[in-house]
């Protein structure tokens, strides 16, 4: 485990020396009292100064998938070991928790440095159980009203988890209602795809403008491509008609083939995001946002383009711009890190093997007026 190092306070003013931004330009970022407070040439700023050369400077990462409520087992985590500790400043918790829980993962956040917002799970079970949405009787609609009214700060959207052993007998009803709900709460939903039924063709047609859809480079039968790689006209047509691609790597929903073929095809990501909990943190093949970029860096992507996919595409989205630039006058929200040359190992989720000759390493972050160094 990466052990989190507080580096400087909040009163004091610190420099970022000679970082460099994506378009190769270096400079000193002056951050006083937590907000940027200039943007200078290279070495010319005073202040407590940290020596950024060699290193990239973006806006904080966002991870737009992940599963940060510690006591839940297997799929938990504690925020500041997915968040600060491997760079990224804001993880967005895709439906761990429905009302049930929701005050407790609110309340356990409070105490760590990352950022968390929320997709609230429309099943009030969340993932206490893996078959959260095989009762209808858990979609409880004033209750879900009542909890996005209180949390409208933090909760950003619904959740629900639309596969075979979710669902269960109850084919595609969880995703009806959660599509009249999210209406009604004025909320995207970020939907899961996974094994049929329902199949994945069916599903996309719920979604609209803004929503979301995880997981689209899955290795399973239930994908949104035919065996040559080709895209469903189902999910052209949701693409066309605004729909986000997440990708929501996880232990089971990423494939280095089909995301070879889709990128081949046209069919690029939105967002890129980890599904990142203990098990997979830990023992892999997640392991961090770092690493799953690392994956669309050898895959052919440019890093601009892998950068945009945890930084302004999600920023966008979340309809906080704030978060995905860097900018005088705003809060200093920033990740620093190096693209390492070597030799390396990716894995995908079933177990098939990359050698790569670059990985993205997280060095530090500046969140909530604070320097942690990874």
């Amino acid at each position: 485990m990466i052990k989190l190092k507080k580096v400087s306070e909040m009163n004091e003013r610190i420099v970022l020396e000679n970082a460099q931004f994506l378009n190769g330009h270096n400079a000193d970022i002056t951050i006083e009292k937590g907000f940027i407070t200039e943007i200078s040439a290279p070495f010319t700023s005073k202040g407590d100064r940290k020596d950024c050369t060699g290193h990239f400077i973006s806006s904080g990462w966002i991870d737009m998938h992940a599963h940060a409520f510690s006591k839940l087992e297997p799929y938990g985590d504690h925020l500041d070991d997915i968040g600060i500790k491997q760079g990224v400043t804001t993880i967005v918790d895709a439906g761990s928790c429905g009302v049930d829980q929701i005050s407790e993962l609110l309340e356990e956040a409070s105490d760590a440095k990352t950022n968390l917002l929320v997709f609230l799970n429309v099943s009030k079970m969340g993932l206490q159980r893996l078959d959260e949405l095989s009762d209808l009787s858990w979609i409880n609609r004033k209750e879900i009203f009542d909890v996005v009214n209180a949390n409208d700060d933090q909760i950003v959207g619904l959740k629900a988890r639309i596969s075979k052993s979710v669902v269960k007998k109850n084919g595609l009803k969880p995703l009806i209602l959660s599509r009249l709900l999210a209406d009604d709460c004025a909320l995207p939903l970020m939907v899961h795809i996974g094994s049929s039924p329902p199949s994945v063709k069916d599903v996309l047609t719920y979604l609209k403008k803004g929503d979301i859809v995880t997981h689209y480079l899955n290795g399973k039968n239930n994908q949104p491509f035919y065996e040559n790689g080709k895209p469903m006209q189902e999910l052209l047509n949701a693409i066309n008609r605004g729909v986000l691609l997440d990708v929501g790597h996880g232990s089971a929903s990423f494939s280095f083939e089909v995301a070879e073929q889709a990128k081949q095809n046209g069919i690029h990501f939105h967002t890129i995001s980890t599904d990142i909990y203990r098990n997979n943190r830990l023992a892999g093949p997640v392991y961090s946002l770092a690493n799953v970029m690392s994956k669309f860096l050898h895959i052919g992507y440019s890093l601009d383009e892998v950068i945009a996919g945890v930084t302004t595409n999600a920023a966008n989205w979340l309809k906080r711009p704030e978060l995905g630039r860097i900018q005088v006058g705003d809060r200093a929200n920033l990740t620093l890190f190096k693209v390492e040359e070597g030799s390396f190992t990716l894995v995908d989720s079933e177990g098939v093997k990359r050698k790569a000759s670059q990985m993205i390493k997280a060095k530090g972050v500046f969140i909530n007026g604070e320097w942690y160094q990874c």
